[in-house]
């Protein structure tokens, strides 16, 4: 974590480190205002220890976004224009059980969003502070009034346990979900910095005897954003809500480009995957969070298993990229079937077959995805086929056709991020400074 000096975090100093160790957290809301720790160097590691996403910030009203990140960490070199390279080398679940299910905003206790201005129904105090009194939906008091002040209900839920190995969960019933929610902070291993009230305090037990595999991934990470938002905002779907909104963090409509789309819910954002970022602020600020159990494509319900856990990144700057959004290199089985890489044996039978009709050559091709983002799907879908486009150099029509036929289009987050996936000619790649990245994930050339 960064050490202070005169006032400037290690950050403004310049002392680049080879690991930086990540354990605080910015409260809710993320952009430039916010102090970065480090700098880790160019090729350097973070190692974060992560506090659980959505459901226990949205019951902690004194937040002022959906989320619990940790602190941005700045990444030496790295300025406007340029990107970040992200290797996801390990993500560890640390959390024992969770609480989740669908969400009901609670009317009369926010202004505007319930993820961004929680207000208490009783003093009317905006983003009150809380205490927790017991378990159950009303647990959540404001401690100023000791009016019930949670912002959301669930309206289905359920409380999962795993097992040691942390590869299957199950849900559980009412008495179990209630010793749970009496010693949340245990349960749910918050990091020591937290502040958020643990959503197995609420106990939800609906589903019982559910069993489910872990297949643990980031729901939120990348780079921080140009202007301040709320960190679950920083996005093209929830960051729509922003857009004329009554609280501080309203925005007019084209300050949403500043986003830098770090709330993904992309499953495939797991160990393994290498996550390219633009850098929208000096240093880029690399954070993240929201770590997820499991999760099926869509994230329908609206949340997932939020826990805790422990991820190491390995980090470094790509000069001159231009990135509007993340650019994903998932695991190979991870790809749309379309878009795996040819076997030798493959490119040999269609080299023959290219030679019978007079093609002379095929191809030297390899997957990339493209995150697009929008209020919906349609829009997130539009979003990503225009950013795939931009980086290769090529007609949105083109990036079409190559998705239809070498990759396609897969739902992130219901309602509004999408992954296009295509398998893009080697040149374009290596004339953006990816093929080498490219190369090294799935053994191309």
């Amino acid at each position: 974590m960064a050490d202070r000096d005169d006032g400037r975090t290690v950050a403004e100093t310049g002392a680049a480190r080879e690991t930086v160790f990540v354990g605080t957290f910015t409260g809710g809301v993320v952009g430039p205002s916010r102090r970065m720790l480090g700098p880790v160097r160019d090729g350097g590691h973070i190692i974060a220890n992560t506090a659980p996403g959505c459901w226990g910030p949205m019951l902690t009203p004194a937040f002022k976004g959906g989320h619990e990140v940790t602190e941005p960490v700045a990444v030496e070199g790295a300025e406007v224009g340029d990107a970040i390279v992200i290797r996801i080398k390990d993500i560890q679940v640390t959390s024992i059980a969770t609480s989740s299910g669908v969400d009901q905003p609670v009317e009369g206790r926010f202004l505007g969003d319930p993820y961004v201005a929680p207000r208490c129904p009783g003093c009317g105090t905006l983003n009150p502070p809380t205490r927790i009194e017991g378990t159950g939906p009303e647990a959540i008091r404001c401690a100023i009034c000791g009016a019930e002040a949670a912002p959301f209900r669930i309206a289905h839920g359920y409380t999962m346990v795993f097992d040691s190995s942390r590869q299957l969960g199950v849900t559980v019933g009412a008495e179990a979900a209630r010793r749970i929610g009496a010693d949340g902070r245990r349960y749910m291993a918050l990091p020591p910095e937290s502040g958020q009230n643990p959503v197995v305090t609420v106990a939800p037990a609906d589903l019982v005897g559910v069993l489910a595999r872990l297949r643990p991934f980031l729901g939120h990470i990348g780079t921080t954003p140009a202007i301040d938002m709320p960190d679950s905002h920083n996005a093209g779907d929830f960051g729509s809500f922003l857009i004329g909104a009554p609280h501080e963090f309203g925005i007019p409509a084209e300050k949403l480009e500043h986003r830098t789309d770090a709330h993904l819910d992309i499953d495939s954002v797991r160990a393994g995957a290498i996550l390219i970022c633009p850098v929208k602020v000096r240093g880029g600020g690399v954070y993240l969070g929201d770590m997820h159990a499991m999760q099926g494509d869509g994230e329908i319900a609206g949340h997932t298993t939020d826990v805790a856990g422990t991820v190491t990144l390995q980090v470094h700057v790509l000069k001159g990229l231009n990135l509007d959004g993340p650019v994903l290199l998932p695991n190979a089985e991870d790809l749309p079937p379309l878009a795996r890489p040819f076997t030798a044996e493959e490119r040999a039978r269609a080299l023959a077959l290219a030679r019978q009709w007079g093609v002379a050559a095929i191809e030297e091709t390899a997957p990339i995805q493209v995150v697009g983002s929008g209020p919906d799907l349609n829009s997130a879908t539009d979003n990503g086929l225009r950013r795939m486009a931009a980086l290769l150099d090529m007609s949105v029509a083109e990036v079409r056709n190559r998705a239809t036929i070498t990759g396609g289009i897969e739902i992130g987050r219901h309602p509004g991020i999408v992954t296009v996936t295509i398998l893009a000619p080697l040149d374009r790649l290596e004339r953006k400074g990816l093929l080498p990245f490219v190369r090294e994930q799935y053994g191309i050339g």
